[in-house]
């Protein structure tokens, strides 16, 4: 649930979302990936609106499904489970979106995605199945794959939730490597904390649907000013 939501993300910012469950960090991304309908509002990306469609004299109405598939385009997310296709190779998961959806070449397509999984150290199981992966291995697919969408926007969420614990930082590693060496717009709801401190350019609270606080790393987990966002940070990071 989103109440009266305000906020902006910059060209090539890494934004990091957080807060407790229920506060509507899922749902931002939802809704940005055309998968939850937002009741009223207007979202943009860049300059093109995503959930509405404007004429000359910049009316509004609702968009059309050619809209929404033409505005998603341009945005790529990597979910907490995965949602790999287990029937299908770890190469044609890469490869199956852009040769269908973008209508790219197969050899392309196949090129990007051998370059994508060498990226996230995966390409000698090109031809294995999500069946025989681990979780952090099925992970750095899921993110290879979003990849080969070349958005403009990436979003993460929650995905190293699923993982084992000692699963977590090889996909961390990859995520900083991205946030590091691209110019993609990313944003991350996370529970990392530290990642969040490392990676970020900004840090976003969520409570309640609504941004109760946001800054740069240094001020939110040293000097947050919202008791909300003090309370948090005091439960998930303990007392140091």
């Amino acid at each position: 649930m989103l109440d009266k939501l305000d906020f902006q993300v910059a060209e090539n910012e890494k934004l990091a979302i957080i807060g407790p469950s229920g506060s509507g960090k899922t749902t931002i991304l939802r809704v940005l990936m055309t998968l939850t309908r937002p009741d009223s509002g207007r979202i943009y990306i860049g300059d093109e609106p995503l959930w509405h469609m404007e004429d000359e004299s910049g009316r509004a109405r609702p968009a059309t499904r050619r809209h929404l598939r033409h505005a998603r385009r341009r945005i790529g997310m990597v979910f907490q489970h995965f949602n790999l296709f287990n029937n299908m190779s770890v190469l044609r998961n890469v490869t199956e979106a852009p040769i269908h959806v973008q209508k790219r070449g197969k050899q392309e397509a196949h090129d990007q995605a051998m370059e994508l999984l060498d990226m996230v150290g995966l390409a000698d199981k090109a031809d294995a199945f999500p069946g025989q992966l681990s979780g952090g291995q099925k992970q750095r697919v899921a993110i290879a794959r979003a990849l080969a969408l070349e958005p403009d926007v990436m979003l993460f969420d929650e995905v190293t939730s699923a993982l084992d614990p000692e699963l977590v930082g090889e996909v961390l590693e990859i995520l900083r490597k991205l946030a590091r060496d691209t110019q993609m717009t990313m944003l991350f709801v996370t529970h990392e904390m530290r990642f969040a401190k490392d990676v970020a350019d900004r840090v976003v609270f969520f409570d309640a649907g609504q941004v109760a606080e946001q800054g740069t790393p240094q001020k939110m987990f040293t000097e947050p000013e919202n008791p909300r966002t003090q309370e948090f940070l005091r439960a998930v990071l303990g007392d140091d």
